[in-house]
């Protein structure tokens, strides 16, 4: 680091005056590896992989096996239904989603998926999968000593930072991204900042003002557009003219018809209110409450509320929410415990990654200047 030279793979060496690292994430492989190379076994990240799990879907499996019920597990199990293919979804939490949006919604979607025909097996870990004599996966076995047979499993499981180049660079880089500060330069394994190390995307660590400096890992292109600007405008500017990278978390996903949107960071909520709609009607707002303010808001087909909900995070607005427009069914008058599984156990990837300290101040409010 300290000659400023990055080493290609073919042993050539280019010099930098301003480097940012970009190196994003891979999605993270079935651990046995002679099973994760059987025919039929996929994981999903790049453009290649969808197309080669869409062309095997077109063909017409018998039934397919998604390990994992986070986002993008779920989306596999929804596109699935509608092209009218069996499928069964493994998940070792107690319900879909919850890592990254709690029981309460977690309770949601695991109704959604029932209705919709998705064979649902939760608490659950899958112990092996099975190939035939020719190589093709043709079972899955679960630690319930149950056996599914199918011909195409996903693999689910989230997402590997690609943090391994850095080993020895002297840069804080590992497992959960490299640390970088608001303006997106590069902490060495000491903690000191880089002036000429810039990165930005999901491999990036960052502090928020608005979620009390917490460092967050973001896996959504949203996060990874806005962060590339501010990097690539601070890598060219003094140090007066540098800008914060203060992009308030938003991730979608559309699953069995249902929108879903969510702002903030729904795991750092101890409790949930739902403030619009119904749960039961599947179409609500629930908001995310932290230490007495709000942190994160979800919607299910009903989007119209969240810019508002987003301020408010902005603004460090209080919880429980007392507006007049909260409505005043029976479920939306309380906070309930927002019902996120205990951090140190693993769950297929949140989206958003709590790795940092939290200082709980209230007292300070960060409010972005509009312009």
């Amino acid at each position: 680091m300290t000659a400023k030279r990055v080493r290609l793979a073919d042993g050539d060496e280019v010099e930098y005056d301003r480097l940012l690292i970009a190196t994003g994430t891979r999605a993270r492989p079935w651990p046995k590896e002679a099973e994760a190379e059987l025919d039929g076994v996929f994981v999903l990240r790049g453009r290649d992989d969808a197309a080669a799990l869409y062309r095997r879907l077109k063909a017409g499996p018998r039934r397919v096996f998604v390990i994992g019920a986070g986002f993008a597990g779920c989306e596999v199990a929804s596109a699935c239904r509608e092209m009218g293919i069996e499928v069964t979804v493994a998940e070792r939490a107690g319900a879909p989603l919850v890592g990254a949006l709690g029981g309460v919604i977690g309770a949601v979607s695991a109704e959604l998926h029932s209705e919709n025909g998705v064979d649902l097996r939760t608490g659950v870990m899958v112990t092996a999968l099975e190939g035939d004599s020719a190589g093709r996966v043709r079972a899955a076995h679960l630690s319930d000593e149950s056996v599914v047979e199918t011909d195409v499993v996903v693999v689910s499981l989230g997402a590997l930072r690609n943090t391994e180049w850095l080993t020895g660079s002297g840069l804080g880089a590992g497992p959960r991204g490299i640390a970088c500060d608001a303006g997106c330069r590069a902490f060495d394994f000491r903690g000191i900042v880089t002036d000429d190390v810039f990165v930005a995307g999901d491999v990036a660590r960052s502090p928020h003002a608005l979620f009390g400096y917490q460092f967050l890992s973001l896996e959504h292109w949203g996060n990874a557009v806005a962060q590339a600007e501010i990097a690539a405008h601070n890598m060219i500017s003094p140090s007066a003219e540098r800008r914060p990278h203060l992009w308030v978390p938003a991730f979608w996903s559309s699953q069995f018809g249902v929108n879903i949107k969510s702002v903030g960071v729904p795991p750092m909520g101890e409790e949930i209110m739902i403030t619009q709609g119904s749960l039961a009607e599947r179409r609500f707002v629930g908001v995310y409450g932290y230490k007495g303010r709000i942190i994160a808001a979800v919607s299910f087909d009903n989007t119209r509320w969240l810019e508002f909900y987003q301020r408010q995070i902005e603004t460090g607005a209080p919880f429980p929410v007392e507006f007049p427009t909260v409505d005043r069914r029976p479920e939306g008058r309380r906070p309930v415990p927002a019902d996120f599984p205990d951090p140190s156990l693993p769950t297929h990837g949140p989206t958003v990654t709590l790795s940092g300290y939290s200082p709980a101040d209230r007292s300070l409010v960060f409010t972005p200047a509009h312009h």
